[in-house]
């Protein structure tokens, strides 16, 4: 194993990664999840509540449940 990768602490610069990139999907992340779980906190809807909550897929999950899921009548 690298042990530069070990010794950083900085993940953002070992990947080349802007930090401001990262904070940007860090927000974009928690707001559509916030959404989604008290939407479906709101529906009644245990199953997609825990879903939502353990899955995470940068928010593509949480809109498709906002926009289309959560209009389904089950």
């Amino acid at each position: 194993m690298n042990s530069e990768l070990l010794n950083s602490v900085d993940l953002a610069s070992y990947l080349n990664i802007p930090i401001e990139l990262i904070i940007i999907v860090i927000i974009w992340t928690l707001v559509w999840k916030g959404l989604a779980l008290w939407k479906a906190g709101r529906k009644n809807q245990p199953i997609w509540f825990v879903v939502l909550l353990v899955v995470n897929t940068f928010g593509i999950l949480e809109i498709l449940y906002i926009f289309v899921f959560s209009k389904i009548n089950l």
